[in-house]
């Protein structure tokens, strides 16, 4: 069987001790839209439900993961950064972020924060790091960023008198907005000095109302919350630092690898801001 779930031996579901497998998790769908094996019915079923109301969407979940590999080497290579905050790791897939960073810069270290078990089984393959640099995982909520913050295994890894870059790729939407995703997102960029980054995809209403409204009202029923928001909305997780050109923009667009034939291809707000 895969070391965090999936189908067993003669096809049954398997899963860590304290994985629901009848409610669909995000990280599990964005993994089988991914082609991983770390999934369940209820996840796949969602996920199939999204891809009706988007037949694009897995190409939309590996570009937002393209993104993730783009931000990383701009923040390494161009901006210096040697620590790395991820909140919402979900399930490993290569290059991992701690993989991307240590290629450029091996001294990097990086802490995970998720609060699916699936992705605490899989800390293990996480945490293999460079011999000069550490990574850490966090067992943790966004909603509560205090916790996050005076974890110990945080306060270990990471410096944080020195420049973070926090990276919140495709989680803010998980938080509806009487949950108060701009102020959990503030505790945490407060904590971090200057020369600080953070980095947001999220996404976005504008691309296709009506497709969004679909996933939108399709996750409610099954339990699930993903709250697609307007570029407006996204700017405003950046208030008071200064953004990266070219700011917020659609995921393809963020400092591409070559041409776009269509920029909008996939409806993901995408950004990075730094600390002054």
């Amino acid at each position: 069987m895969s070391q965090g779930g999936g189908p067993g031996a003669g096809g049954e579901e398997v899963a860590p001790p304290g994985v629901d497998t009848s409610t669909p998790h995000s990280a599990r769908m964005y993994d089988w839209w991914l082609g991983g094996k770390d999934n369940f019915a209820a996840d796949r079923a969602m996920g199939d439900a999204f891809i009706q109301a988007i037949p694009t969407i897995k190409t939309m979940a590996k570009e937002n993961r393209k993104f993730l590999g783009r931000a990383v080497n701009y923040l390494v290579a161009d901006a210096g950064v040697r620590q790395f905050l991820d909140i919402g790791t979900g399930i490993p897939t290569r290059p991992n972020l701690h993989e991307d960073a240590q290629a450029v810069a091996p001294e990097t270290r990086v802490v995970y924060v998720d609060n699916d078990p699936i992705v605490l089984a899989h800390a293990r393959a996480l945490l293999v790091s460079s011999e000069q640099g550490r990574s850490e995982y966090i067992h943790a909520d966004l909603r509560k960023p205090q916790e996050i913050l005076s974890d110990p295994a945080l306060l270990q890894t990471l410096d944080l008198s020195k420049p973070v870059a926090l990276m919140m790729v495709a989680v803010l939407m998980l938080l509806k907005d009487a949950e108060d995703p701009w102020g959990h997102t503030r505790e945490l960029m407060d904590a971090l000095p200057s020369g600080s980054y953070l980095t947001i995809t999220h996404p976005g209403r504008e691309f296709d109302e009506e497709a969004m409204e679909v996933i939108r009202s399709s996750a409610e029923r099954g339990g699930m919350t993903v709250i697609p928001r307007t570029k407006a909305d996204v700017a405003r997780f950046f208030e008071g630092w200064d953004l990266v050109e070219p700011g917020v923009v659609p995921v393809m667009a963020w400092h591409p690898d070559g041409e776009l034939a269509d920029p909008n291809g996939a409806f993901y707000w995408a950004g990075m801001a730094r600390k002054r």
